[in-house]
């Protein structure tokens, strides 16, 4: 007999999952309701094993999303916002003993499928995994808002609704499923309007916890997934006058070079730095046409670095290139080379006046974390730096280290990016590996002089570098700067830190929305 391929698989969110999924919670919750791209990606990188989906003859039609919290957060009334990390898994911590139920959802053309009790038995499989006490989550109640008259205390009509008195659809099912209905959270999550914004703490007590005070796979261990530590490399790259574009390549080969000599797992490049390619013309050329001559080498420029992170093993983060839009508009974008051979991008969202005003430059979309075989990684470019809200995206995608392509012309303005990086690294408890340009080009607008002082930024905390630095350079020296960045130490500082910025953000008073891209960008390929 011949042997066909399941219909039904319920298998651990992938990133590239994540525009599926959003589409699904799309339709399940309506437009503008559902969870971004954006949040999928944070759920999945800040706890993979924790994400999966229902996939039906190779479509998702299912999502399941947990995280691991304290007890102690779990059983005091809490908000939906609060415990989820604004719906991107942030809160997950790997030192909690319950696993809480974040999200699950069904496409309604599916929902006969059983696809919700497949959901609950993998939170079971993953509890008992991970030996924690048991399984809790906020569960809807969505027969209250109908009967609220004659119920005005939400815990009224739990009570009536477990004493068989009425009928609670959700409620019913999750009782069946094994679960304890404990108390009403208040005002858990006020976009369910049928359950007049409360929520049922659900509770399923794991029986095969064993007897025993710490969870073998927690106190801030790297997951598996992750290296303990990694080597970064930053270039302060030397703007010189050249004749021909293999003098540019040779002097960005032979930094790649030297990281690899020294087992570097990335190595980050300046903003612009692609603009030392305008000294080859031998006519001076007006600034917009500068501009779109440097996109005309934007083929040749991506073949090459590709091929430089294959052969040498490396990541490179390629500092940033104008580059020529479908629309035929200029966009300052990075790009990054990863040694699988993939080529990611990120289009600077924030251009500078000067940028605007001397070469048109337009401003990009979207920031997304990338996912490397070193952990989730965000660019901010230059200027992208000053506005801490970007940062905060990627960090809530997964990000534990962002890099910082910059170019500034004099102190001040090398100050302002410095200053703005550090305070990213703190705000978000990550590292920022910064790299600028130095020298001169005369012969280009806008490129004439340069100051740079590249470094590699940690969090300030006990377990970092006294100055919170890790690694810097010499003011306007062309140079190489190396430092190996602790994951754990990284871990454990969010999870335990003197202060823990990520933890005790005030979900109940602030949010940040981003919105998606009006078109879609240059992509990864």
């Amino acid at each position: 007999m011949d042997s066909t391929k399941a219909k039904l698989v319920i298998r651990n969110s992938a990133p590239r999952d994540a525009a599926a999924i959003a589409r699904l919670t799309a339709k399940v919750y309506g437009r503008g309701e559902g969870y971004s791209a954006a949040q999928i990606r944070g759920q999945i990188n800040n706890f993979p094993e924790g994400q999966f989906v229902a996939e039906y003859e190779g479509a998702i039609v299912g999502l399941c999303a947990t995280l691991i919290v304290p007890q102690a957060a779990v059983f005091t009334d809490h908000r939906w916002s609060a415990i989820s990390g604004g719906g991107f898994g942030t809160s997950h911590d790997p030192d909690g003993d319950i696993l809480y139920g974040m999200e699950v959802c069904v496409d309604p053309d599916y929902r006969r499928l059983r696809i919700g009790q497949r959901f609950y038995r993998k939170r079971q499989e993953l509890c008992q995994s991970y030996e924690l006490k048991g399984i809790a989550f906020g569960g809807r109640m969505p027969g209250y808002a109908r009967r609220r008259r004659k119920y005005p205390d939400p815990q009224d009509y739990l009570d009536a609704v477990v004493e068989k008195q009425l009928r609670d659809p959700v409620i019913n099912f999750q009782i069946a499923q094994g679960f304890e209905p404990r108390t009403v959270l208040h005002h858990y999550d006020r976009r369910d309007l049928d359950s007049g914004g409360h929520a049922v703490l659900m509770y399923w007590e794991n029986p095969l916890e064993p007897q025993r005070a710490t969870n073998p796979k927690a106190r801030g261990a790297v997951p598996d997934r992750l290296p303990a530590s990694v080597r970064v490399a930053t270039v302060q790259f030397q703007m010189r006058g050249i004749d021909r574009i293999g003098q540019f390549e040779e002097q960005v080969e032979y930094f790649v070079d030297v990281a690899a000599d020294y087992h570097a797992d990335f190595v980050v490049f300046p903003e612009l730095y692609t603009l030392e390619l305008l000294s080859i013309e031998k006519n001076k050329l007006p600034p917009e046409q500068a501009i779109q001559k440097i996109a005309d080498y934007t083929d040749r420029y991506i073949a090459f670095m590709e091929k430089l992170a294959v052969s040498y093993n490396i990541n490179i983060i390629g500092g940033s290139h104008p580059t020529r839009a479908a629309n035929g508009d200029i966009l300052n974008i990075a790009y990054v080379f990863l040694r699988d051979g993939s080529v990611h991008t990120q289009e600077k969202l924030h251009p500078t006046p000067s940028e605007r005003r001397w070469w048109n430059i337009k401003g990009g979309h979207g920031a997304d974390a990338i996912n490397t075989d070193c952990g989730p990684i965000g660019v901010m470019i230059c200027y992208d730096s000053e506005f801490p809200e970007l940062a905060r995206h990627l960090v809530n995608q997964g990000a534990m280290m962002l890099f910082v392509p910059f170019c500034t012309d004099e102190r001040r303005g090398y100050l302002r990016v410095r200053y703005c990086c550090h305070a990213r690294a703190v705000e978000n408890q990550c590292y920022v590996i910064t790299s600028g340009v130095v020298g001169n080009l005369p012969n280009v607008e806008n490129m004439d002089i340069h100051y740079a002082e590249s470094a590699i930024l940690t969090p300030s905390d006990f377990a970092f570098a006294r100055d919170g630095v890790a690694a810097d350079t010499a003011p306007n020296t062309e140079t190489i700067a190396i430092a190996d960045l602790s994951l754990a130490d990284l871990l454990t500082s969010r999870q335990s830190g003197a202060v823990q910025n990520l933890r005790d953000r005030r979900f109940d008073l602030y949010r940040v929305d981003w919105k998606d891209a009006p078109t879609p960008g240059v992509g990864s390929r």
